[in-house]
């Protein structure tokens, strides 16, 4: 038979129906220097414009073959869009994502989530622009998978007053944390409903602040999963949940997430043992992640060769598709990168335990 289309492979993969061969593609952030670089942009233009946001991710699938083009980049939007100001350093050639300098709720008792930020939290500036970029690329790009993702409550609220803050107040401000969570979380249903009406093929929801070494397996039963569950529950599939840290003693918990919610997979960062995680889950499971973002794509030290073993260890682990333990990091090293993809093409092209193989 012919070779499946981009998003042939992602809607397939994601339904458990046999697919051509290994996905290689991710659901996070995957902007990369040599496309843009291709596309005459500099690295801060792209991340508050529609249309360059839409351009950089269409161009980094092209480039590197990913089956997939995700959007958006980075981390910030929803907090700028309750009102704090960003800065997207302008004026550096290096890689710096936007940033937070200053958030306007230094404490907990001061973070203010009006009905208005939760229902039309889609009409603030930059939020706005996302749907726009989204629709850039079905137009342009419809042979790619697209992705979109948000981060979960507990990470966003992270990104309104610090982390180590709402850490504290977890076992300090029980119920107030519990309040903030719900109202962060109806706030982000809302948004992922909006990206995947905008046209997103498939969304993950990300929640980085809840490993294992950051709250303890209890606190993420009890805090945590419930809000998650009811996240996901409400958005259309596919869906994916990913957490990244130490998430050993999570994946059971996690897995219970994706089954009570209707979603399709779950994501480990580079601290998942995943031989051990598909020991726990068994077969059924959609496993994804791992791969180091990092020291296969971009370290200078890493040779062509170990970034092709990487791979392999990353498929030996027993993953379904070949997908990032975190944001692809832009910096890549061309050769490396395009070694990684070829390799997961090619390296054992047999069935995974959860996908079938044409």
């Amino acid at each position: 038979m012919a070779e499946l289309t981009p998003i042939e492979r992602v809607k397939r993969f994601f339904n458990r129906e046999p697919v051509d061969k290994m996905p290689f593609f991710t659901g996070m952030g995957m902007v990369l220097r040599p496309a843009i670089q291709k596309l005459g942009y500099k690295f801060p233009s792209i991340h508050r414009d529609a249309e360059k946001l839409a351009y950089a991710g269409i161009e980094s699938a092209r480039m590197f073959n990913l089956d997939s083009v995700v959007i958006p980049f980075d981390m910030c939007w929803e907090s700028e869009a309750l009102g704090n100001e960003i800065s997207l350093y302008e004026d550096s050639e290096d890689t710096l994502y936007p940033t937070i300098p200053y958030k306007k709720w230094a404490e907990l008792d001061q973070v203010e989530i009006t009905p208005d930020d939760i229902d039309n939290i889609m009409d603030k500036y930059p939020m706005n622009l996302i749907p726009e970029a989204i629709k850039i690329v079905k137009n342009e790009a419809p042979e790619l998978a697209l992705g979109a993702w948000q981060l979960g409550p507990f990470t966003q609220c992270g990104q309104t007053i610090e982390l180590d803050k709402v850490l504290k107040a977890v076992f300090k401000e029980k119920q107030r944390v519990e309040d903030i969570l719900d109202k962060f979380s109806d706030m982000i249903i809302n948004i992922g409903n909006a990206l995947i009406d905008a046209g997103a093929d498939f969304i993950t929801l990300r929640e980085p602040g809840v490993a294992a070494d950051l709250l303890s397996p209890r606190t993420f039963k009890e805090l945590i999963a419930p809000r998650l569950t009811r996240i996901l529950k409400a958005w259309r599939s596919p869906k994916v949940l990913h957490i990244c840290g130490s998430t050993d003693p999570l994946v059971e918990m996690m897995w219970q997430v994706v089954q009570d919610s209707g979603a399709q997979a779950i994501s480990f960062d580079i601290k998942n043992n995943l031989l051990e995680s598909r020991k726990k889950l068994g077969n059924d499971a959609i496993i994804l992640g791992n791969y180091d973002v990092f020291k296969l794509p971009c370290a200078e030290e890493t040779t062509v060769e170990e970034a092709i073993e990487g791979i392999k260890t990353n498929i030996d682990g027993l993953v379904d598709a070949v997908w990032p333990g975190c944001d692809l990091w832009p910096d890549i090293k061309p050769e490396n990168f395009k070694a990684m993809e070829k390799t997961a093409r090619e390296y054992k092209p047999g069935p995974t335990p959860a996908v079938g193989r044409l």
